[in-house]
This record gives C-alpha cells, structure tokens and sequence, in this order.
C-alpha cells in the first residue's frame, strides 16, 4: 500500500480464497455424499442420548464407566430404604403429593416416584433439592 504521500493506486494484487472446511462443513451431507460417491469410508455414529435432557434427570452418568471398565457382574447403587421413607415422611407433614413436590424441584413426578420406591439411582443435586423443598435433612447423620 501507500506510504504517506499522495493517494495513488495500488497494484499488490490481492488473492480472497474461501476458509479451510471446518469439522462441521466435512459432516454436511454434501461433503458426506461426495466421499460415498469416491468410495472413500464414512463412519456414522450417533451420540448416547443426543438432542434430549435424560442425562439430567437420569443420572446414569454417575457410574457407568465404572461398570464398563470392570468386568464381574456389579449393579449401581439404589435408594436405601430409610431414604425412601425419610422422603416419604417429609412429603406427608408438607402435604404435598409426589407432583407437587416434583415442580416444586423442578424434577419430573417420575424422579419423585423413582426416589420413594427405591429405583432411583441416587443424585446427590436432586437430594440436595428434596432437602431444600421439604425442609428436612435427608442426607448425612441425623
């Protein structure tokens, strides 16, 4: 360009390419459709529970590397059972149904109901919750 002086033109010729493809422009399905057309090898896979929120409310994710790194036969840790009523207890003197308590957390009724029949594998955020909306401690000692 021009140093200081009078305007004058500018002959450096100047070369505008397009970006390098990101990841995101190899996943289109144009890119995809011209490697299958080459007979170039394409491997799909679809993430565990991509596009939704189970993860969440589930939480499944606490232990499962674990259990697939070992290989005897293990389960996950349940509810114990003075949890479930500690719960169950603490819903009753609030006189709040399992709905109820389950927007009062923002939880699904499901959650509440996994909780007080001892399926649910438990969650120490979800817990924490439970102990802030009925009041009483459900973790810990007594």
């Amino acid at each position: 360009m021009a140093g200081v002086g009078p305007m004058t033109q500018d002959w450096e010729p100047v070369v505008i390419r397009k970006k390098a493809p990101n990841a995101a422009a190899k996943r289109d399905e144009k890119t995809v459709n011209a490697a299958r057309r080459s007979g170039a090898d394409i491997e799909t896979v679809r993430k565990f529970n991509a596009g939704s929120n189970k993860a969440a409310s589930s939480g499944t994710s606490l232990n499962t590397k674990k259990l697939d790194d070992d290989t005897e036969n293990l389960s996950h840790d349940r509810v114990p059972t003075e949890l479930k009523k500690a719960i169950m207890q603490a819903r009753g003197e609030k006189k709040l149904t399992q709905s109820q308590l389950a927007q009062l957390i923002n939880e699904k009724p499901q959650v509440i109901q996994e909780y007080e029949s001892g399926k649910a594998i438990p969650n120490q955020q979800i817990l924490s919750k439970l102990e802030r909306a009925l009041g009483a401690k459900l973790r810990g000692k007594k």
